[in-house]
């Protein structure tokens, strides 16, 4: 099973995206990094679709995990590392 593809929207000057990014490559993944900073349609797009206003946004594959809170609960709780393996539906 191949892991499905992380991406990581993004703002400059964001400490919650650094940390977000940090945890990320702790764990050795793989993700792309999309700035919205700027893009009004790319922000509206984001919000659709994660149903939150903030960044970062992480998103494995189609999933929204949320942002650097979620993603670092879902660690602690010992679920994020299957979902970053496409194991976890």
């Amino acid at each position: 099973m191949n892991a499905p593809k992380v991406t990581v929207y993004t703002k400059r000057s964001c400490p919650y995206c650094v940390r977000a990014k940090a945890l990320l490559a702790r764990k050795g993944v793989a993700f792309q990094e999309i700035d919205v900073e700027g893009d009004d349609a790319l922000r509206s797009w984001l919000v659709e679709r994660s149903g939150q206003r903030t960044v970062p946004q992480v998103f494995v594959g189609d999933r929204s995990l949320g942002g650097f809170m979620d993603v670092d609960a879902l660690d602690r709780e010992g679920r994020l590392d299957p979902i970053l393996r496409g194991e976890a539906a």
